[in-house]
């Protein structure tokens, strides 16, 4: 099998992952007390962000698991998705580096291994779906 496909493969199930891991941030981040000190609309918003996000990466995960030999193949629009998904990962990564300071929250073992291996996965989606761009 070629391994841009292997690779999107892989990536697919690498979105769901990565919202397995996103279920655990409420409560680790303590969102029900930090957030009850907003206005509602203001939680509201962070909800609803929040959700769109999460059907975002469902979305990537399942295009590139249902379509992955086509996204590998490098038709106009396959091209087009997969530099989507690869400026929304690149994105993410830049907001790891440059704008959240994770460093408070980081306070036990399993905590900066979970933030670490997401940075590992964010880099790992950004070359794949690069990789499936040219």
């Amino acid at each position: 099998m070629d391994p841009l496909i292997i690779a999107l493969y892989l990536a697919g199930i690498a979105h769901f992952g990565i919202l397995i891991a996103s279920a655990t941030a409420p409560k680790a981040l303590n969102w029900k007390v930090h957030l009850e000190t907003l206005p509602l609309l203001l939680r509201q918003m962070f909800w609803v962000y929040g959700i769109f996000i999460v059907i975002m990466i469902i979305t990537f995960g399942t295009i590139t698991l249902t379509f992955a030999a086509e996204l590998a193949e490098g038709a106009p629009l396959a091209r087009a998705v997969c530099i989507m998904i690869a400026v929304f990962w690149a994105t993410r990564l830049l907001v790891q580096f440059f704008v959240f300071d994770a460093k408070p929250w980081l306070t036990t073992p399993l905590y900066k291994i979970g933030y670490h291996g997401l940075t590992i996965i964010f880099i790992f989606l950004t070359t794949v779906y690069i990789w499936a761009v040219i």
